[in-house]
């Protein structure tokens, strides 16, 4: 009987289950749209597991790893799946870029998962904001990059800190009879720290000082575990990971929590010493003195009386960009300037021209280095401070290139493989060549540097989000460099490649932090050298002059040190 109603009912099923295979092939349509225009070739991938396999084996090589990829790629953009992690779409393709940062904007907030991993040490600050909080704190700051604002920069800010903080530093450096070994990254992170501190909070951390050097400084200290924490949380193969470990408050996490705290009791007692000023201000006069308020971005957000928590947030992401970023930049500028001397004799020779020139203020010659920043643009190109930048899609779409994107996708464009991309940049793609960003020249003098795409170039982002502080960030860069270039030259003494290690945003690698990074086994870090790059730094006369990229001396004799780029 029961063999009777088995072969009875399959025939009976048959149409039932072509019906049910007919619709459910219209519900895949249906939900996923048309087939893609290319097929994106990514990493090997397995069931179930994905790419994990070819992760791990890449694991300490991941920027190349991508890079190889995306330069095979037909479309420049690969897919790559793997257990434990979104599915992540990884992009070196301009047109990808302009769509995500700006043609559909609103579909590509940096989402949930971003915000999450920061969300203990940025808060709801600009830089871990989306939608209306973004847009309202984007507004409220945007008085501060003013071409007013700037060249008060130059004459109150960058002028003094440079001038009694940075080389009167190098200058004792320089007369160490034992030539005391520096870390010259370091150096200009706690320059560009006192900067942004003086520029945002309208306080001065004093970091910049020679004999305490030696010492970690705590709230630097403190920015650089919160930073490497939350790297580690990205890293993680599964979220649950440092989810569990900030439950229990234990290894990481437990560090996490004790940076930010550090962080945030430096900010509150800012904050609060600067409500006191303004509030005796108010008190002697019956409202804010405008006369004695400062121009800084704390005490224009406490006027406007903006919440604590708030302005706490904003602080913390302002003084993140501003103290790496630029610091980042000038380390593999300064690195490829050593190693390409007809580059910095040019540069030094820009120096003396602009400076032979009158009626001409500070920040108008800082305008007129141009093959300077050429050579900016050049090293960030080859190293970009930032070297990824994630996005999550809302909904379902489609690139430019055809490629499909699910809602909840991490949709990454990669500016470090992009600066290596041949269809961008020519053969030369992985030489230093300033020479390509020069549009205009006449009789020995850059007239003008060529616009390049900046989703191409995506260094600032680009769009609506575009980096507030782009052109003050240029001009730091080219008053520091200028200023040191002046009087010292920067030359390796010992081989090898220095590494370039990402994180939150990239540094050379070399110093005592960055080998803890890499013993974790992040392993994000390129290149082949695995000591610090050890620097010979020479002192030169006012009246000094380069013969063939050697410094010679005219007044003074030369006294080398080793300077570590950490």
């Amino acid at each position: 009987m029961s063999l009777f109603f088995t072969s009875l009912s399959i025939p009976l099923l048959l149409p039932f289950l072509s019906l049910f295979l007919l619709l459910f092939s219209f519900f895949i349509q249906w939900k996923f749209g048309r087939a893609p225009k290319v097929v994106n070739p990514g990493p090997t991938s397995h069931p179930l597991l994905g790419c994990l396999i070819a992760f791990y084996k890449n694991r300490r090589r991941l920027l190349h790893w991508y890079t190889d990829m995306l330069s095979v790629s037909p479309s420049k953009t690969i897919i790559v799946s793997r257990l434990g992690a979104r599915r992540t779409i990884v992009t070196a393709n301009p047109q990808n870029v302009e769509y995500m940062l700006k043609t559909n904007f609103t579909n590509f907030p940096k989402g949930k998962p971003f915000t999450e991993i920061l969300g203990d040490f940025l808060g709801n600050g600009i830089f871990n904001a989306d939608g209306d909080l973004w847009y309202a704190q984007r507004k409220s700051v945007t008085h501060l990059f003013t071409t007013r604002s700037l060249r008060d920069y130059v004459d109150n800010v960058l002028k003094e800190d440079v001038e009694k903080k940075l080389l009167p530093l190098l200058e004792s450096a320089a007369e160490e009879v034992e030539g005391k070994p520096l870390d010259l990254q370091d150096v200009l992170r706690r320059l560009a720290f006192d900067l942004v501190c003086k520029f945002s909070l309208g306080y001065d951390p004093c970091c910049l000082e020679y004999h305490s050097l030696d010492t970690p400084h705590p709230v630097l200290e403190a920015f650089d575990v919160a930073s490497d924490m939350c790297a580690r949380r990205g890293a993680a193969p599964l979220s649950a990971m440092w989810r569990v470990k900030r439950f229990f408050d234990v290894g990481s996490e437990r560090r996490l929590r004790e940076a930010v705290s550090r962080i945030h009791l430096f900010i509150n007692e800012v904050v609060g010493e600067k409500k006191r000023k303004l509030a005796m201000s108010c008190s002697d006069t019956g409202s804010i003195d405008q006369s004695t308020e400062s121009d800084d971005l704390l005490s224009k957000m406490l006027s406007d009386g903006k919440e604590e928590e708030v302005v706490r947030d904003i602080m913390i992401s302002f003084i993140m960009a501003g103290r790496d970023t630029t610091s980042a930049a000038m380390t593999w500028l300064f690195y490829l300037l050593s190693c390409h001397r007809d580059v910095e004799n040019e540069v030094v020779r820009e120096l003396r021209l602009v400076e032979n020139e009158e009626n001409l203020s500070k920040y108008e010659s800082l305008k007129e280095l141009r093959w300077l920043k050429a050579c900016i643009c050049e090293s960030m190109r080859l190293f970009p401070p930032v070297a990824w930048d994630s996005k999550h899609a809302t909904t379902d779409d489609f690139l430019p290139d055809g490629t499909r994107v699910q809602a909840g996708d991490r949709v990454t464009y990669f500016p470090y493989g992009m600066g290596r991309m041949e269809g961008l940049w020519g053969q030369d793609q992985l030489e230093f060549k300033p020479e390509r960003w020069i549009s205009k020249l006449e009789e020995g003098r850059i007239k003008a540097l060529k616009n390049v795409d900046p989703y191409k170039f995506p260094v600032f982002q680009a769009g609506p989000r575009v980096c507030l502080g782009r052109e003050m960030a240029f001009i730091q860069m080219k008053y520091v460099v200028a200023a040191i270039l002046k009087r010292f030259r920067i030359r390796p003494v010992t081989p090898g490649h220095p590494v370039f290690v990402p994180l939150l945003t990239a540094h050379m690698a070399g110093g005592f932090k960055n080998s803890s990074f890499l013993d974790h086994g992040l392993g994000t870090g390129v290149g082949y050298g695995i000591g610090p790059v050890r620097l010979e730094f020479f002192r030169v006369g006012t009246t000094g002059h380069i013969d063939q990229g050697v410094p010679v001396p005219v007044e003074v004799k030369p006294s080398a040190i080793e300077i570590i780029c950490q």
